[in-house]
């Protein structure tokens, strides 16, 4: 009778404490972590593609004609270790022993990045590669997978005392690293969606069809975190929301609510406006406070009506990936990409500016109700990484880009479902700082080997 009586997570409470009451870091800190992460990519795709390079020039200099050939598994294997020891492990470094050295580190990859840019080798390389300068597409392609690992990596690092808290999620405002998680999905999905090039809509089944597994991995989640007795922390979407149910309804909204893309980013800005006049008429009261009624809507009052603001990023985010990259590619030629680079930039610039505006005369940024700021910040952090990214100038993927770009979805649910197994094996709370960081190297080198070799085999887990 005792075995059925114990709880399956005794921590439940003090590990919702522990991501409780938190205020975030700086913008400039996240600026810094926004430079890092994409930094490491285009050095560990400077290298990948060079040291290719140098390989095929010594063929050619023997009079061998080489001829791309599929990777067999032991190459396909090097090249995922490669890339964790070059991208995944210092990624989880700097999130845990070395936060306190982000600045450092991140003018050390600005100046190491400054440096290949300039160099008579870089030059040789992008030479070489001249004909194969990365599209938008690719460089799209590579930041939704940096968005996946960097989340998939924080949301077991979160639940360790090595994890700043100043990096987890907000309680009301100011923003955390893990704050721009669930914006970043759905721009990164809005840049390449139907949307953004411009499909003719779909039919109502269609879209139902669509949509149906958010929906279902929505109530899965909320199901099996309840059953479980698993820590929630209420006040990040509500009492049954969740991230999938988020991403579900702005699907909906999108689905039904179709406009020609030239003018989604004028209708985004309406949204938004509106959303933040009702809040400041009284609603972001209301979504800050702890009462809750017992209807459905009260208990989920975050996650619900945060969608008007989501719904205003994603459509604006459809603005941009037409503009960048679909409506160019339609008259059949290709983006420049120094066009590219430049207008990227400027638009990382006019968002970091516009973020620093609305969080000081409007309000506060925050991932709870998505307003302007949090809608603004978001945007900047995306097109900042961005921006890095088109230094790479090389077409390539790398194994593992090109491992969780084929399960970007499947990936993040491996890593709720490992986190899950995590939690409820051991006291995370009580964990000391080596036995931490080696079982997030553990979780992470299971979950990038699972997702390689699903890919190796070709096996896609298709969602919507």
């Amino acid at each position: 009778m005792d075995l059925f009586e114990t709880p399956l997570n005794p921590n439940k409470r003090l590990k919702e404490e522990f991501v409780s009451n938190l205020t975030g870091s700086s913008m400039l800190e996240i600026a810094a972590l926004s430079t890092i992460v994409p930094g490491l990519v285009v050095l560990r795709k400077w290298n990948s593609s060079c040291l290719l390079n140098d390989y095929v020039q010594g063929f050619v200099k023997n009079g061998k004609n080489v001829k791309p050939s599929p990777k067999g598994l032991g190459s396909h294997l090097a090249g995922l270790a490669l890339d964790y020891i070059f991208l995944i492990l210092p990624i989880l470094l700097f999130f845990t022993l070395l936060a306190e050295w982000c600045y450092q580190f991140a003018i050390l990859i600005i100046l190491l990045v400054l440096f290949r840019t300039t160099s008579k080798r870089s030059k040789f390389c992008s030479k070489a590669e001249n004909s194969q300068l990365s599209s938008f597409r690719s460089i799209i392609s590579s930041y939704r997978v940096s968005v996946v690992v960097v989340t998939c990596l924080c949301i077991l690092a979160v639940d360790f005392k090595i994890f700043p808290r100043r990096y987890a999620k907000t309680e009301t405002y100011g923003t955390g690293l893990m704050d721009l998680g669930v914006g970043s999905f759905v721009v990164t999905n809005a840049l390449v969606s139907k949307q953004a090039r411009d499909f003719k809509s779909s039919n109502v089944k269609a879209a139902l069809q669509s949509i149906s597994p958010l929906i279902l991995l929505g109530f899965g989640r909320l199901i099996s975190t309840t059953g479980v007795d698993y820590q929630v922390h209420v006040g990040e979407y509500g009492v049954h929301w969740n991230f999938f149910f988020t991403l579900a309804a702005v699907s909906i909204l999108s689905s039904f609510v179709r406009i020609h893309p030239k003018y989604c980013g004028l209708l985004g800005f309406l949204i938004l406006s509106g959303y933040q006049m009702i809040l400041a008429f009284g609603l972001s009261e209301y979504l800050t406070s702890s009462k809750r009624e017992a209807n459905l809507i009260s208990q989920n009052k975050e996650g619900i009506f945060s969608i008007f603001g989501y719904w205003g990023m994603y459509l604006i985010s459809v603005y941009f990936g037409h503009k960048l990259l679909f409506r160019a590619n339609s008259s059949g030629k290709d983006v420049s990409p120094q066009y590219l680079r430049i207008k990227i930039w400027a638009l990382a610039t006019v968002f970091w500016t516009l973020t620093i505006i609305f969080d000081n005369y409007v309000q506060r940024a925050s991932r709870r109700m998505c307003n302007m700021a949090y809608v603004a910040i978001v945007l900047a952090q995306n097109f900042q990484v961005l921006s890095v990214l088109t230094l790479a100038d090389l077409g390539g993927n790398l194994v593992l880009e090109d491992a969780f770009n084929q399960n970007l979805l499947g990936s993040f649910l491996l890593a709720n479902i490992l986190t899950g197994m995590v939690n409820l094996s051991m006291d995370t709370l009580s964990a000391s700082p080596v036995t931490a960081l080696i079982i997030l190297l553990a979780y992470s080198f299971v979950l990038c080997f699972s997702i390689s070799m699903v890919s190796f085999f070709g096996i896609r887990l298709k969602f919507w």
